[in-house]
């Protein structure tokens, strides 16, 4: 049996999460803004089950709650960063509150949880830390500037912290999940209107948006119970792998954006060696 640690578990691919781990026996700290949404689980697994509410964004909450888990249940062997949402709309046309809200949910939450679990991981000798980032971490499209940007920004920071804190045992993956039916649709928020973006790719989202009434990932290929799975199964790969894309259409979409990059560096190749001094 083993402990985990999972934030945004209340809905979505945190849920699915929790409610696997809870079947196999596992203990899950599960934290969420609405944790009365875990009623259910708690009334069925009883002591497996410790819940906390809490805003991810107030800092100073989490790490509260940090520090309640570790001195309640001593040893956590995995945490699940999870909690994200998206927000759709031009860059201009995000109002100050939205660009605030995406930066501090997808990208400053994560890097305060890391900071917050990674002195008691490294007291208990290691761990694993399991970020959910998105093929959107990899690729862009026009109408979620500020998604692309948080999810980018979340990624830099895994990657590089990764190498900081392997000497000490700690695992990090980041997730990056395709289209999934999950609610995630739903709670997107979307920016108000320019007119001048009506008949550009941003004003197409925005119709495809109103034509799916909010349900955006009702047809998505990825199956919600499967990337669990995998989220769960990635814990114990040895090593942690660093990224892993699942779901075909994150696949193709990145692979094509990376290699789309790398035709474009080398088609450049000869102005960026054209800046060193002479020899």
């Amino acid at each position: 049996m083993s402990t985990w640690l999972v934030t945004g578990a209340s809905s979505g691919i945190g849920r699915e999460v929790t409610e696997q781990l809870l079947k196999r026996g596992d203990k899950v700290a599960a934290v969420a803004r609405r944790t009365e949404r875990l009623d259910d689980l708690a009334k069925e697994y009883g002591e497996q089950l410790w819940t906390a509410s809490a805003d991810v964004t107030d800092t100073e909450a989490l790490r509260a709650v940090v520090d309640r888990v570790f001195a309640e249940l001593g040893r956590v062997d995995v945490v699940f960063s999870n909690a994200g949402s998206g927000a759709v709309g031009a860059a201009e046309e995000m109002e100050d509150a939205a660009v605030e809200q995406q930066i501090a949910l997808n990208m400053v939450a994560p890097i305060q949880l890391a900071r917050a679990v990674f002195p008691h991981l490294r007291a208990q000798g290691g761990g694993r830390f399991i970020q959910t980032s998105t093929m959107g971490g990899q690729i862009s499209t026009p109408g979620a500037s500020m998604y692309h940007a948080s999810k980018w920004g979340v990624e830099g920071f895994m990657e590089s912290v990764a190498g900081e804190v392997a000497p000490f045992g700690i695992g990090i993956t980041m997730i990056q999940p395709g289209a999934v039916r999950t609610d995630f649709g739903a709670m997107m928020s979307v920016a108000p209107a320019i007119d001048a973006y009506a008949q550009t790719p941003v004003g197409g989202i925005r119709q495809y948006l109103e034509a799916t009434d909010g349900k955006l990932t009702a047809n998505a290929p990825g199956d919600p119970a499967k990337v669990a799975a995998v989220i769960i199964d990635s814990a114990a790969m040895n090593p942690a792998p660093l990224r892993l894309a699942l779901g075909s259409d994150a696949y193709s979409a990145m692979k094509s954006a990376i290699q789309g990059r790398l035709n474009v560096l080398e088609e450049t190749k000869q102005i960026a060696f054209s800046t060193d001094f002479d020899q």
